[in-house]
């Protein structure tokens, strides 16, 4: 159903259907068919992509606003049958625009989030940041040095980095 639509509008408007995706149904794969229509875009294989929905094109606001600013780069148009969306007129590209708000909006809301988040995980005692692993080894880095084993040599018997040696010798050693 939605292909014969979309084959209509495209004869409607008398374009030639050069390349035709249909979406497998995972996440994955539907980036994948996506690239693959960009990567026609991007050798000019292409003048307009034309969907059934913009929810098969973006997964996010933010998602869809970037890849439909690539294909205005690129002079490729955009249509979004049910929407009623068509970037090749001067009303959709003003739509465009406003989609540019909301996408931006939408990262807004995703930073509050996730900076709420942190605060939370701090206040409930969390530790954030790379987990300490190099660290772990200080007692056993400082004694190796002082059995005379240079850098390289406890680096390798501890299995850490070089510069993880340097900066445990170098810093002054923790009270328990």
């Amino acid at each position: 159903m939605q292909l014969r639509a979309l084959r209509e509008y495209a004869a409607r408007r008398s374009w030639i259907v050069v390349m035709q995706v249909k979406e497998a149904g995972s996440g994955a794969a539907h980036r994948q068919l996506r690239e693959k229509l960009t990567d026609a875009a991007r050798r000019c294989e292409i003048d307009v992509v034309l969907v059934w929905r913009l929810d098969r094109w973006g997964r996010s606001v933010a998602d869809l606003l970037a890849t439909l600013q690539e294909l205005e780069h690129l002079g490729v148009g955009f249509v979004s049958l049910t929407e009623a969306l068509d970037l090749t007129t001067p009303a959709g590209r003003a739509m465009a625009g406003l989609l540019a708000v909301f996408a931006e909006f939408e990262r807004e809301v995703l930073r509050e989030r996730v900076r709420a988040g942190l605060a939370h995980a701090r206040q409930n005692g969390k530790r954030l940041g790379r987990p300490l692993t190099a660290a772990l080894h200080a007692d056993e880095a400082r004694k190796l040095r002082r059995s005379g084993l240079s850098k390289s040599e406890i680096a390798r018997q501890l299995n850490i980095g070089r510069t993880s040696v340097r900066r445990i010798l170098a810093a002054p050693p923790r009270k328990k």
